[in-house]
């Protein structure tokens, strides 16, 4: 094997691939990444069994080969090297990587032992922008469980019914759910691993190039073009969320983005002293006072809504609140309630395609 590019290109597939690299393993091969080059393309390969990624570039090919290195060094030492042309050449078992005045020498693996990636046939698939996508991750992934009690919630659920795409996430203490239109017919209930969702996030590009996304009952590919990521579905069966969304609501509150933020910010700064986040709303016809206290002292703040319905008193995890309003694409939101131990949904006053919802703290004046 013996290939030449630019330094930037071929960092920027190494970059790519490292993500599926495994970092701990006993089967020392899932640290590398397979390189293969021939007829004047190099491909990159790396897995952990679980998550696989594969990226070509166009190179200089001067020998067809194949060889297996390390992910972090290789990396590193590449990312490390000057702008300017690389040359990669394979002599017996090593690799040597040289760049103007730089010269580095690394011990490979042998490419026969490295695992095949699953082989997905591409002929029934969805297609979306990358940008769609990148949002819809963007806006359901930091729900998802964090512990693995129940491992079907560390996923996202992707769900295709009746020409729309919905991707739902939910940790036990709130949901998020985005759609989109999609041009499909075929129907599907799907639940993506959140570390794969978080490392194609990294790949997306803010731009409209479709992404190819072809599901077996076991797997499912994005296909960018130049990159493909395969990834295992979670099994089991997801929540049933449309159970858990209200349909009506007592009271609605028009309120704008930033300010809220900003005041809940605020109020959060002694929530966290007292160890539980916990933040108060007491919404009025004249606005919504938002509080929280601690042994370091209290704070109140004050946020101009507009009321539909009666008051209502109840609190909340400061974190549920911050985390969606800084992902949320909109200046002016709806909260929805009906009692103060029901559960708040947060939409968007401007459009229907996403809606949050998230659990109140019981307090003891509301038992």
């Amino acid at each position: 094997m013996w290939f030449t590019c630019d330094k930037d290109i071929l960092q920027e597939a190494i970059n790519n691939v490292q993500k599926a690299a495994s970092t701990r393993t006993t089967y020392p091969i899932l640290e590398g990444i397979l390189i293969k080059a021939y007829n004047n393309r190099v491909i990159f390969t790396a897995t952990d069994l679980d998550l696989g990624i594969e990226t070509y570039i166009d190179a200089d090919v001067h020998e067809n080969g194949s060889i297996v290195v390390n992910s972090k060094l290789f990396g590193e030492f590449i990312r490390k090297l000057p702008n300017a042309s690389v040359t990669v050449k394979m002599e017996n078992n090593s690799v040597y990587i040289t760049c103007q005045k730089s010269e580095f020498a690394m011990l490979g693996n042998n490419p026969d032992e490295f695992p095949q990636l699953p082989a997905i046939n591409e002929n029934s698939m969805y297609e979306i922008s990358q940008d769609i996508l990148r949002n819809m991750i963007r806006q359901t992934i930091f729900a998802i469980a964090q512990d693995e009690t129940r491992p079907i919630l560390t996923g996202v659920l992707f769900e295709v019914r009746d020409g729309k795409l919905s991707f739902v996430a939910l940790d036990g203490y709130r949901l998020a759910l985005k759609t989109c239109d999609i041009d499909s017919r075929n129907n599907i209930s799907a639940v993506i691993p959140g570390k794969t969702l978080n490392e194609i996030s990294k790949i997306l590009q803010p731009t409209q190039d479709m992404v190819k996304i072809t599901f077996t009952p076991n797997h499912i590919l994005f296909n960018l073009g130049n990159t493909k990521i395969i990834s295992r579905l979670l099994d089991g069966e997801f929540i049933n969320y449309r159970q858990i969304i209200p349909d009506e609501y007592r009271l609605r509150a028009k309120v704008n983005v930033n300010e809220l933020m900003s005041s809940i910010e605020r109020a959060s700064l002694l929530a966290r002293e007292g160890r539980t986040n916990l933040i108060k709303f007491d919404i009025k016809n004249d606005g919504m006072v938002i509080t929280s206290n601690s042994q370091m002292g209290t704070v109140y703040e004050e946020v101009s809504i507009e009321l539909e319905g009666e008051g209502l008193r109840i609190a909340f995890n400061s974190k549920y609140f911050q985390d969606v309003l800084r992902i949320i694409d909109a200046e002016e939101v709806y909260l929805e309630f009906s009692t103060s131990v029901s559960p708040c949904i947060v939409k968007k006053c401007d459009s229907n395609d996403y809606i949050y919802l998230v659990l109140p703290v019981r307090l003891v004046e509301n038992s």
